[in-house]
């Protein structure tokens, strides 16, 4: 093996929102006359929640023998939603449907259904409840769903500002020649192509971009050593705790996902580790998809500091300490 990739081998996760099942399907009466039934209709789980966002949907089984007009779903912060709440336009006829649900306020629980519309009223799928992710936001104006473990608040996506919170801009060094000369703060895309990779899996730092403890949004911080080991410590030792950690997500899913099998993901506290690779001291890119290392801010000597990372093919969470050169992901740790 070589020395440029023997360290990667060390061996070394829901975006977790509870929900609920409040009531069966149902047609709503009040809608409906008395005349032909109204739509038959199901809600499709509430999945892909952020602080302000989240994706749900519906499938009518039956139209009430009359076309459907009108679908979506519709949500507020009391239970039973109806229409005359906030709602989405989904289309027409029967058949399933998605909904993209935005303009929410983060950590605040909402129920949401599906509804239909045809010539006799307006049917409703069960409904459901969700709550949306506490947030942050760095200098760029990126938000960042948190979760708390323990006694901890931790970002549950890696850090993608192109800033320190003080408004410097962060060098952008694509330059493998450069990259390799640095002992200043600097930062890349995976491969250097931000479209595809900066909201996949955040961008990749020096440690001297950690260094300067203004890498973080105001109020956070990079984790040191000792609160990456009382995370893994809380997530049950460092031989489970990546099972624990890691994202579900799991190839052939689209980015951002870990390479299959992901051994051993629950995600059990919306962590929601996900493996960004590395850019290595000589500026070249590795593993996107296979694993994911994340700085501390704590040196183990003057040209070292100390990591974590998790694995594709391992439940565990490993420590090392390379060379502070290397380009990995951070998530920050809310500074108490």
């Amino acid at each position: 093996m070589t020395t440029t990739k023997k360290f990667y081998y060390y061996a070394f996760a829901l975006l977790g929102a509870t929900l609920m099942l409040f009531s069966s399907c149902k047609k709503d009466d009040d809608d409906n006359n008395g005349q032909q039934p109204v739509p038959v209709l199901s809600t499709t789980e509430v999945t892909e929640i952020t602080p302000t966002a989240a994706t749900s949907g519906g499938n009518i089984t039956d139209d009430g023998g009359a076309t459907v007009t009108a679908r979506g779903v519709c949500w507020s912060t009391s239970q039973n939603p109806t229409i005359s709440d906030s709602k989405t336009e989904d289309g027409t006829g029967a058949g399933s449907f998605t909904s993209s649900i935005s303009g929410l306020t983060p950590n605040t629980t909402y129920y949401v259904r599906a509804y239909a519309t045809n010539s006799a009223g307006t049917g409703y799928g069960s409904t459901m409840s969700f709550t949306t992710f506490e947030s942050a936001v760095d200098i760029d104006g990126n938000f960042y769903s948190t979760v708390i473990i323990g006694n901890q608040e931790w970002f549950a996506e890696n850090l993608k500002t192109t800033k320190y919170n003080n408004g410097t801009p962060i060098p952008n060094v694509t330059s493998n020649s450069d990259w390799s000369s640095l002992t200043s703060g600097a930062y890349a895309w995976y491969e250097n192509n931000e479209a595809t990779y900066k909201n996949a899996y955040g961008a990749l730092y020096n440690w001297y971009a950690v260094s300067t403890g203004i890498l973080c949004p105001t109020g956070w911080r990079v984790p040191t050593d000792a609160d990456w080991t009382t995370l893994t410590d809380y997530a049950g030792g460092e031989s489970v705790a990546g099972g624990k950690l890691k994202s579900t997500r799991t190839a052939p899913d689209a980015h951002p996902r870990w390479d299959s099998p992901n051994t051993g993901a629950t995600d059990e506290y919306g962590f929601s580790a996900l493996p960004g690779g590395y850019r290595y001291d000589s500026g070249d890119f590795f593993y996107v998809g296979k694993y994911g290392y994340w700085w501390s801010s704590t040196e183990s000597d003057a040209t070292h500091a100390w990591i974590r990372g998790m694995g594709y093919e391992v439940e565990l969470v490993g420590r090392g300490d390379p060379d502070k050169k290397i380009g990995f992901s951070v998530r920050c740790v809310r500074d108490n």
